[in-house]
C-alpha cells in the first residue's frame, strides 16, 4: 500500500485531483496539508474537507499550512475558480474540521514515522514543503518521491508568457524544493490542455451518472467552465491537478518522461516563476556552462485516453 501525503490549494481541479487519490484502492492518503494559492489558506483548507467529505471513503486528517508565501505578498486564482474557489455554487458545508498539528509539523513526523515510504504530491505551490526543507533537511532526504504539479513544462505560462502559476505564487519556494535534489517528477501546465482536457459530452455524463463526488466534480468547476468559454468560445474544463494526480497514481499515463536540469527564475521581475527546464539535449558547450546534473524528471507525454478513460472510472464507481 502506497502512502501519499496531498499538499493542496484546494481548488475546484484540485478537488478532483483529491477525489482521485481518496478513491484509489491501493492508495492511503497519510494526510491532506492545505496551502495558500488558488484562494487563502482558510478558504482551502475547507474546500479540501468538503471534498472529503463528498467521497465519504478515506478520511484522512488535515492539517492547515502556509496562509503566506515565502517573500512576497499572495497572488490568488479566484477568477478562475471562483471566490470561493470552487465555483461560487454554495457547496462549502463541511463538518469536518482541520488537526491541531501544523502542516509542515505533521509532513515532517509523517516522513520520520515513515522514512522513505512517504510521496508527496504537491497540487499548488510548493511552500510547506520548502519550510519543511529549511527545517529539516536530513528529514526530507527520508521523502521517497514528490510529484509536483507545477512549471509550464515545455510549454507557454498560464500567468505570465513564462511563468506557471503555482510557481509564480511561490517561486522562492519552488528554487528551494529544486536545490534540494529530492527524487521529484514535475507535470507542467502544457499537458492538461487539448485531448487531456474534459468537453461538455464528458461533463454532461458526470452530471447523469448521479454519483455525488462525480456531480460535485462538475459544478466546484463551473467558474473555471465559464471562465474557458469567454476566453477560448468553447465548453471545457483544463485540468492540471487531476493530470498530475493520474501521473501519481497510474504509472501508464506518463508515456514520455525526461531527466532535466531545472532552474527557477527569481530575480527579473519579467521572469518571475519561470522554471527553466533543460533536457540536456543542447550543445556541450551550453551545458557545460549553465547546468548541472538532472534535478527531477519532467513529464513530457500523457496517454490522454487512458488518463480520461481512468478519470471517469475512478469518479463515476
Amino acid at each position: 500500500m502506497r502512502r501519499i501525503i496531498i499538499d493542496t490549494d484546494c481548488g475546484s481541479d484540485d478537488a478532483v485531483a483529491i477525489i482521485m487519490a481518496l478513491k484509489s484502492k491501493d492508495i492511503h492518503v497519510q494526510a491532506v496539508t492545505t496551502v495558500c494559492g488558488n484562494i487563502p489558506v482558510d478558504l482551502a483548507t475547507k474546500n479540501a474537507l468538503m471534498t472529503i467529505e463528498v467521497v465519504n471513503q478515506q478520511k484522512p486528517p488535515l492539517y492547515v499550512g502556509a496562509s503566506k508565501p515565502l517573500m512576497k505578498d499572495l497572488v490568488t486564482a479566484i477568477h478562475v475558480h471562483g471566490l470561493d474557489g470552487m465555483g461560487d455554487q454554495n457547496l462549502i458545508h463541511p463538518t469536518l474540521t482541520p488537526e491541531k498539528e501544523q502542516a509542515v509539523d505533521a509532513i515532517l513526523r509523517l516522513v520520520k514515522t515513515y522514512p522513505d515510504e512517504i510521496e508527496i504530491v504537491a497540487l499548488g505551490p510548493v511552500t510547506n514543503i520548502a519550510l519543511a526543507i529549511l527545517r529539516d533537511p536530513e528529514t526530507m532526504k527520508k521523502v521517497k518521491h514528490i510529484y509536483s504539479m507545477g512549471t509550464s513544462g515545455f510549454g507557454k505560462g498560464n500567468i505570465t508568457p513564462v511563468a506557471e502559476f503555482n510557481v509564480y505564487v511561490d517561486a522562492e519556494a519552488y528554487d528551494i524544493m529544486l536545490k534540494a535534489n529530492l527524487p521529484l517528477t514535475i507535470i507542467g501546465f502544457d499537458l492538461c490542455w487539448g485531448e487531456a482536457a474534459l468537453y461538455k459530452d464528458e461533463l454532461d455524463m458526470l452530471l447523469d451518472s448521479n454519483v455525488a463526488e462525480a456531480v460535485f466534480a462538475v459544478q466546484c468547476n463551473k467558474t473555471l467552465l465559464e471562465f474557458n468559454f469567454k476566453r477560448a468560445g468553447k465548453h471545457f474544463v483544463d485540468l492540471p491537478d487531476p493530470v498530475a494526480m493520474a501521473v501519481a497514481l497510474w504509472k501508464e499515463v506518463s508515456i514520455e518522461t525526461v531527466a532535466c536540469y531545472c532552474h527557477t527564475c527569481i530575480v527579473d521581475p519579467l521572469a518571475y516563476g519561470q522554471v527553466i527546464v533543460n533536457d540536456l539535449s543542447l550543445n556541450a558547450f551550453y551545458n557545460s556552462k549553465h547546468t548541472s546534473a538532472p534535478n527531477a524528471f519532467v513529464c513530457k507525454k500523457i496517454d490522454h485516453q487512458i488518463f480520461k478513460t481512468k478519470l471517469m472510472d475512478v469518479l463515476t464507481t
